[in-house]
């Protein structure tokens, strides 16, 4: 049931999506500074990555438990103690001390990550019906949608003031963030305290940190296949091990059970491997267009240019995300999985064909976005649909988790394939296309997945 608050819907809505959108700003902070963190710090660039990765891992690690303990009735004060150690972490990043307390920054920034879930259940029980499906289905777009608006702010940032500034927006939207969250963010309906699940969670840490670590180093495969491959196993183990105990907890960390549901658990499987090519086509375009010209292809465009390319997709996605819910009760959920899927599909076939002149991949990377942000937003009404209210940010948490780890997956296997088609400094040109094509491949095996989301659950 909806529970009244004395936030006004519009004050809420506006609250939910800017905290939303902390993730994008989360994300932005990554993938475009890593070569000014080398410099800066004097680190490899591998080194430098970490500052990218070891957020995504936090994030996975601790979306789940900030998801279930949201799911009670200490929902806010979860909200502001989450954003409190983003806060301390972004601070972190700004204030000039050694690289391993940056990482440790990044990593408390990656606590974030598990916000979008929180939101998605305060949407659901403060808002009707109608506001709040257009709200999580916009929720959801921004998450990913966003990060056209922060990568070009950071790379202007660092391209005008250095790394420090760029780090420093990320403490400015987090504080406001915290702020906006302790003004607008009522309290959650009365439910009873969910008790932590302290062996499910170690369990699910243990597993998530080995499997996400060992798909987001391509280097490790590249060098060290056999160790990769142990690594890969112990994880599956591990993860197996986690749902078992979970089906054998009175409170588990997850309600597996209801992973279990079909529409649930084909919309799951639709989000891993939908974000595994949404991923790739996202990283090597914006690999491709900042490779010099002298490499026999590309653009040489620099950090904040690169960023500029992505705004069109964060737009078009954004747009996507807004006229969706008006076509859903008509269309159906499962008709727009499949069409916006193949928006993706028509992407990944243009950036592999056509690519000479700048404004291809611009219209491939625009194409992709309008793909991504119809996706995002179906998303979340296929396993709600089938959710009660009470474990909304415990299943969108475990969706949440499914799509980081297809984002790792796709950010490295384009890693790999490019790797495979590099002799120097550049891959060959062929590399962006086998990768355009791979990726293709695993779109087109989300459309067959797509077919099996039950239309009873439309």
């Amino acid at each position: 049931m909806t529970v009244r608050t004395e936030t006004s819907p519009r004050v809420l809505v506006a609250v939910v999506v800017f905290i939303g959108l902390l993730v994008a700003v989360i994300g932005s902070l990554g993938a475009p500074l890593i070569t000014a963190v080398a410099e800066h710090y004097d680190v490899s660039l591998a080194a430098a990555q970490w500052t990218l990765t070891i957020a995504l891992l936090s994030g996975a690690v601790t979306t789940p438990l900030v998801g279930r303990l949201g799911s009670g009735p200490q929902r806010r004060t979860v909200v502001l103690v989450t954003l409190a150690v983003v806060v301390a972490g972004s601070l972190l990043t700004v204030i000039p001390l050694p690289f391993a307390l940056l990482l440790v920054g990044r990593s408390a920034q990656g606590a974030g990550l598990g916000l979008i879930s929180l939101m998605m259940a305060t949407a659901r029980d403060h808002l009707d019906d109608k506001r709040s499906a257009s709200t999580i289905a916009l929720l959801s777009v921004a998450s990913t949608a966003g990060i056209g608006i922060g990568y070009p702010l950071a790379g202007l940032l660092t391209e005008l003031w250095g790394i420090r500034a760029a780090y420093a927006l990320g403490l400015i939207v987090t504080a406001a963030a915290l702020l906006a969250a302790a003004v607008g963010i009522p309290a959650a309906p009365v439910r009873p305290a969910n008790r932590v699940d302290i062996r499910g969670a170690v369990l699910l840490t243990v597993g998530l940190l080995a499997l996400l670590i060992v798909i987001s180093q391509t280097d490790l495969w590249r060098d060290h296949t056999a160790l990769a491959l142990v690594v890969l196993a112990v994880s599956v183990l591990v993860l197996n091990a986690w749902a078992v105990v979970e089906t054998r907890t009175d409170n588990p960390l997850v309600d597996v059970r209801l992973l279990r549901h079909p529409a649930i658990a084909a919309a799951n499987l639709v989000m891993l491997t939908g974000g595994v090519g949404m991923y790739l086509l996202l990283s090597l375009i914006t690999r491709y267009v900042q490779t010099p010209a002298s490499a026999g292809y590309g653009f040489g465009l620099n950090t904040f240019q690169a960023g500029l390319v992505l705004v069109p997709f964060s737009v078009l996605g954004f747009v996507a995300g807004r006229i969706l819910p008006g076509l859903r009760g008509r269309l159906g959920v499962r008709l727009l999985l499949a069409a916006s899927t193949a928006v993706v599909l028509a992407a990944f076939v243009l950036f592999a064909l056509a690519r000479d002149r700048l404004a291809e991949p611009v219209i491939a990377i625009s194409i992709l976005g309008f793909g991504v942000g119809a996706f995002s937003a179906a998303m979340p009404a296929v396993i709600l649909a089938a959710t009660p209210s009470a474990e909304t940010a415990s299943a969108m948490s475990v969706n949440q988790v499914v799509r980081s780890v297809g984002f790792s997956i796709g950010s490295a296997l384009g890693g790999l394939i490019l790797g495979a088609y590099t002799t120097d400094l550049f891959p060959r040109e062929t590399g962006y296309t086998t990768a355009a094509w791979a990726g293709a491949a695993t779109t087109a095996i989300t459309l067959l997945v797509v077919a099996a989301v039950p239309r009873s659950r439309e």
